[in-house]
């Protein structure tokens, strides 16, 4: 049996007990220990006299126990033991509580390492339960950089420590090294022993950031290699080539003209379509971009060469909104457009149904009803899923499975970085639109404190007066014992304003704990300019188009992140009117402050993504684990970008050279991306 594949209980201080612990930090085999990176570092490296301490440092002293350790038993379940040291600097005192064995360890005349908290009192400095360790021994725990681990119940720092330095001392000599020599060589890359050990036990900082880099690289490396092996397969795919028509009536029907970067979108999307393998694209592009007329010319160029099309949305009011939206431009083109959604009834599903399996429905609009088992159509051709970040990879599949390799176009609003879109979606070729269409109006942001909140309401009002609609968004649904620190909820917060705030005014409220068919009345009420004040969560981040909107006011912006801000202030500034943001703060330090500001000075999506992915990491800034990111052992896709490009190119050129990875010297590297592969089938793009 592989060495590293060697079950954790049977490396030395773990057993089966402590085993279960490990498990719930998803280390099983001597290969998950060695790869458990720490999450931090205690830098001990530097020793102080007595006389040196300040209260409330941590740090190493060495000092000589000066005499007996005393054991005081204060009450059951209570014992003290407390030893006083020296140095030729001044006296201190150690304790430790319910360690009562430690007295027969601290030997009078002996020299040992102290780390720990100073406390006490002036001329009497005390370090409670402090690390120890003799002063002759070689240094383990004091004296060094010391590892911080991921911690769960049955477990402690010492313990982890230990039983790595057990692994690596079993496995060291057998650890793959999965880079060839000659890439290792060309990025000036530390070799794998020396990276294992360093990144576990550093000699010191310098060798810490050289086995950083080499295994944040070898990450990245692994996990290019495995897009492209999929991308390729992918590529091995035959579709069915579309005939692409004559488009000029389909831009000859638009109510505008496209921009630059919409045409060469389109143009990207038709090229793919009359390929011999099915196109897999993302269009990116920032709120009120025009991703949807780029979707409705491709769903054209499809229906017209005789296939149908089905477009999945997030939301049902966000399906309602296209559906009318492609309806009105896709209709009078002699194209049957249907809607598909949870919220029909019986009947209506029923019917919906029977148009898409005889292939009347030409283009369906839906939600995950879609993918349901009932769902059958005639001759799917194409799939677009708008917002796929809020997709799970396996519906995107589920719906691919209806058709005989249809072609797939994905949306997404949500502005990503582009090394790290080709990374979140590692199967899709990337459009970029980066230029908004004549006419969409920017929104003036403003970042204000409690004390504007009157000027506030005044400034509501006026927007009312004037006709116009305004969104309130509450970081919170209602009141409870979980939000303690006087976060504005929805429910509280409308009530408040349609009381005693707005009486004479149309206040409602929305959140995502409503019913579906309450929360789409609401919306459509909105919609429809019954309501004047909408107070709301996040549940209108995404699809809501009321062009009559022309004031968000988000309240404890600095619980946001960025991006979400982002999308929120793009629900208004969608009609003819000048439209306005405002964030109020009502805590969050001076770092949020600065970021709200940053925020204020700039619309483009891009920016503000890079920003909230270095501030907030991955994890937040797709809001769930079905972005398609794996989860990584050291490198970060918030931090690491450049290296992440070196690793790419380099994953690149070796793949260039040989695709297969078939050659002896890539043996270990094929290993581990098809490791990689199913360690994460299902969520990988």
């Amino acid at each position: 049996m592989d060495m590293l594949e060697t079950p954790v209980q049977y490396i030395k201080g773990v057993g089966e007990q402590r085993a279960k612990a490990f498990a719930k930090l998803g280390v099983e085999t001597l290969r998950d220990l060695v790869m458990a990176f720490p999450r931090a570092y205690d830098d001990r490296t530097e020793v102080k006299t007595i006389s040196q301490l300040q209260f409330g440092d941590a740090c190493c002293v060495s000092a000589t126990v000066a005499a007996p350790a005393k054991l005081s038993r204060v009450r059951r379940g209570l014992d003290i033991t407390r030893c006083a040291v020296v140095d030729e600097t001044a006296r201190m005192t150690v304790t430790f509580f319910n360690q009562s064995y430690v007295g027969k360890n601290l030997i009078p005349g002996e020299s040992y390492i102290f780390y720990g908290r100073v406390t006490g009192r002036i001329g009497a400095p005390e370090m409670q339960n402090p690390v120890m360790e003799r002063e002759s021994l070689p240094p383990a725990f004091t004296r060094r950089i010391v590892p911080v681990y991921r911690m769960t119940a049955g477990l402690s720092q010492r313990v982890v420590a230990n039983a790595v330095r057990q692994g690596l001392e079993k496995c060291g000599e057998e650890l793959p090294e999965q880079l060839p020599a000659y890439i290792r060589e060309r990025y000036r890359l530390a070799q794998t022993r020396f990276a294992y050990e360093n990144i576990h036990f550093p000699r010191d900082k310098e060798s810490l950031e050289l086995a950083r880099r080499r295994l944040i690289f070898e990450e990245f490396f692994i996990l290019s290699c495995t897009l492209a092996f999929m991308r390729s397969r992918q590529q091995e795919k035959s579709g069915k080539r579309i005939r692409v028509p004559d488009m000029t009536p389909f831009f000859e029907a638009l109510p505008f003209a496209l921009t630059g970067a919409q045409r060469r979108a389109v143009d990207d999307i038709l090229r793919d379509l009359s390929g011999d393998r099915p196109m897999s694209r993302l269009v990116q592009g920032d709120v009120g971009s025009g991703k949807t007329a780029v979707a409705a010319a491709a769903a054209y160029a499809v229906i017209r060469d005789g296939r149908q099309t089905a477009f999945m949305a997030p939301t049902e009011i966000l399906a309602e909104q296209h559906f009318a939206t492609l309806s009105k431009l896709l209709a009078p083109l002699g194209v049957c457009v249907d809607l598909l959604t949870g919220g029909l009834t019986a009947k209506q599903k029923r019917e919906a149904q029977g148009r898409l399996k005889s292939g009347e429905t030409q283009l369906v609009i839906g939600t995950h009803a879609l993918i349901s088992d009932s769902v059958e159509f005639a001759d799917l051709g194409l799939i677009i899923a708008d917002e796929q970040h809020r997709f799970g990879v396996q519906q995107r599949a589920a719906l691919s499975d209806k058709g005989d390799a249809p072609h797939v176009l994905v949306m997404s609003a949500t502005p990503i970085p582009r090394t790290l879109a080709l990374i979140v979606y590692g199967d899709l070729d990337v459009s970029v639109i980066d230029e908004l269409p004549p006419g969409r109006q920017t929104v003036d942001t403003f970042l204000v404190g409690e004390d504007k909140r009157q000027r506030l309401y005044g400034f509501i009002r006026k927007h009312v007066s004037e006709g116009r609609q305004v969104f309130i968004v509450c970081p919170a649904v209602e009141e409870s014992e979980e939000n303690p620190d006087g976060l504005k909820s929805v429910k509280e917060y409308a009530g408040e304003l349609s009381e005693k705030v707005f009486p004479d005014l149309r206040v409602a409220l929305v959140h995502g704990k409503l019913k579906p068919k309450e929360k789409n009345g609401v919306m459509e009420a909105f919609a429809a300019g019954k309501i004047d004040i909408l107070v709301a969560t996040t549940v209108i981040e995404v699809g809501v188009d009321v062009p009559n909107a022309t004031l968000m006011v988000v309240e404890n912006a600095d619980r946001f992140g960025l991006s979400q801000l982002h999308q929120l202030r793009g629900r208004v500034g969608r009609g003819q009117y000048k439209s306005t943001c405002v964030l109020i703060r009502q805590g969050g330090g001076e770092a949020a402050a600065q970021r709200l500001r940053a925020f204020c000075k700039t619309t483009d999506g891009f920016k503000i993504a890079e920003e909230d992915l270095r501030i907030r990491g991955p994890g937040d800034f797709f809001g769930s684990r079905q972005s398609g990111l794996p989860d990584m052992n050291i490198a970060s896709f918030a931090t690491d970008l450049d290296m992440l490009k070196t690793a790419q190119q380099a994953a690149k050129e070796l793949l260039e050279d040989d695709p297969e990875l078939s050659r002896p010297e890539n043996a270990v590297l094929r290993q581990s991306v098809t490791r990689m592969l199913m360690k994460n089938r299902g969520t990988l793009n």
